[in-house]
């Protein structure tokens, strides 16, 4: 067993997960899970569970956030929070 870093649970089910980065964290839920690793949105504060908008290196949960937060019109608010264009 271990014990999940956000709750302290000491759970039989409890998994571990590792980032990209190389960081190892043990937890006993999904929502555990998602409350230390989900980016939170810029304008109304909600965990993103989904792919997001990034729009100038900030993140939101939705388009319509990234517009309500001021995006300048025009801006391209890209699809798949965190995903780094190529090339």
């Amino acid at each position: 067993m271990a014990v999940c870093e956000v709750c302290g649970n000491d759970y039989y089910m409890s998994f571990e997960v590792r980032t990209v980065s190389g960081q190892v964290h043990i937890f006993d839920s999904i929502e555990c899970a998602a409350h230390r690793l989900a980016p939170v949105c810029e304008h109304c504060r909600c965990r993103i569970l989904g792919h997001g908008v990034e729009v100038e290196g900030q993140l939101f949960c939705c388009a319509h956030c990234a517009r309500d937060s001021g995006a300048p019109e025009g801006t391209a608010i890209r699809d798949s929070v965190g995903a780094h264009p190529v090339g």
